[in-house]
Formats: C-alpha cells, sequence, structure tokens
C-alpha cells in the first residue's frame, strides 16, 4: 500500500478538559502482511466527554480500531493521533491473573506504572469502591461471578484515572441482566469521570443505551457508512429501552447496519 505512513501524536496534555480531542483517526488502514486489508478509510474522533460506540458485522475490524488506538497494532496507512495521557483498555475477558486476589488485581497496572505503595493501595481500594466490589477485596477470581469479573477489570483500569478508555466488547458473553447492571454502571462512572471513550459491541441496543455518539462499520474492509448522534441526556434509565424515541433511534441504526453489511 502506498498510502502515507501513519504517524501518531506525541502530545501528551498535563490535564485534560471536557470537549478536549483524545483520539482522531483520520484515513485509516490496515492491511495484515497475509494482504487481508481489514480497515479502509476511516474518520472519526473522541473527546473527553464523548462515549463513541463502534457496531459491525464481525470480521470488519472492530477491535482492530481499538489495538491501534492503543498502540497495540499500527495502521497501514492514514493518520492515528492519540492526545491521552493515560489509556484505559478493557477487553472481552477479564484477564484476571488466577492466583491474585481483587485487590491484588485491580493494583497491578498502577504497580506496573510505578505508582507508590501507599497510592496504589488507595487507588486500588477507590476503584474497588467504585464499581461495587467493596467487601470482596481478598476473593481470587474464581470465586466471582462473571459480572464481578468484569468489574474488578474495569476497576483495574481506573485506578490509572485514563483519559481515554477502550472497550472491547466486555459484557458480550454475560448474560442480558447482568450485561444491563453493568451498563449503568459504565454509565455512571462516565458521567463522573468524563473520559473519553470507544466501546465496541455487536449490540444495537446496547449501543444506543451507552453512547453519545454511535458508528456503523460495513463489512471488511471496514469503514464507516453512517454516524447517529444519540438524543438522550445523561442521566438514563432501564425504562429508556422502552420509549418510543430509543425503538427508533434502534431500527435506524439497525437498518444501517444492514445496509452496511450487504
Amino acid at each position: 500500500m502506498s498510502a502515507p505512513a501513519p504517524t501518531l501524536s506525541s502530545a501528551r496534555p498535563a490535564a485534560g478538559q471536557p470537549g478536549d480531542l483524545v483520539l482522531r483517526f483520520r484515513d485509516v488502514a490496515k492491511a495484515f502482511p497475509d494482504g487481508t486489508v481489514a480497515l479502509e478509510g476511516v474518520d472519526l474522533d473522541v473527546r473527553r466527554g464523548d462515549f463513541v460506540t463502534v457496531v459491525g458485522p464481525s470480521g470488519c475490524g472492530k477491535s482492530t480500531l481499538l489495538r491501534i488506538a492503543s498502540g497495540l497494532s499500527p495502521a497501514t496507512a492514514g493518520t492515528s493521533q492519540v492526545d491521552a495521557e493515560r489509556i484505559g483498555y478493557v477487553f472481552q475477558d477479564a484477564t484476571l491473573l488466577p492466583w491474585r486476589s481483587v485487590q491484588k488485581n485491580v493494583e497491578l497496572l498502577a504497580e506496573l506504572h510505578g505508582m507508590s505503595r501507599t497510592a496504589t493501595r488507595q487507588a486500588a481500594l477507590d476503584a474497588i469502591d467504585l464499581v461495587g466490589l467493596r467487601g470482596h477485596e481478598k476473593k481470587l477470581p474464581r470465586a466471582l461471578s462473571g459480572g464481578m469479573r468484569m468489574r474488578a477489570s474495569l476497576a483495574r483500569s481506573l485506578t490509572l484515572d485514563p483519559d481515554l478508555f477502550l472497550f472491547d466488547e466486555p459484557f458480550g458473553a454475560l448474560d442480558e441482566i447482568t450485561r444491563e447492571r453493568l451498563n449503568d454502571e459504565l454509565i455512571r462512572l462516565f458521567a463522573a469521570k468524563g473520559f473519553g471513550a470507544l466501546f465496541i459491541t455487536h449490540s444495537v441496543s446496547e449501543a444506543v443505551y451507552m453512547s453519545t455518539k454511535v458508528l456503523v462499520m460495513s463489512g471488511r474492509p471496514g469503514h464507516v457508512v453512517e454516524s447517529f448522534d444519540v438524543p438522550f441526556g445523561a442521566e438514563r434509565t432501564p425504562e429508556l429501552r422502552f420509549t418510543p424515541e430509543f425503538a427508533a433511534l434502534a431500527g435506524e441504526v439497525s437498518h444501517a447496519l444492514r445496509e452496511g453489511h450487504s
């Protein structure tokens, strides 16, 4: 591919403010050594206070977007600009170390980032409290439900107080009730912390419920075919899912998803 090499901004703001740009893609593409083109011509912006969710068919490059944003994988064309001092990444699996307690798992990223022992412990306890795991600090992962393990994974990233949060279908393997409860928990944390978020999901309902903006991607090579601003305010309750306005927007997103996949 002869397009210009991608660039990654080295700017790291000292303190992010609401509305500050934390992630920008311009004409981003990703091709793999076997010739597979996963992404092509992707444009997107995420600012502090934005919750941007991406939906698309399997194999369209949604997770690849997150790997490029996190620096785990380079783009092969276009510009990837990350202006976030701290990035949180929550994977599809909780990825907890089975021999470490909840608290020790939550402390891990802070330890790796060189925080003092006192600061690490306090950040972990604060994060555990925020995600509703107080009282479970000493338990091992095997003693937790799937939802509790995801809460611990979320708490681990919260210890870094990230400017940009990347979520790779974190609730996809959970039952519907647990998933909806964690949707509400994450909305509450987003309102309290004001980070920028890029969230991947296969669920149109989850995308509309969680987001300030929903992006619909095409089949491979993935690119954004439609963008929807979500008009609902910051205070969202489960009853929102049963309103005509919610159903109408979810229907529009579903239609765009079908059109983009055809």
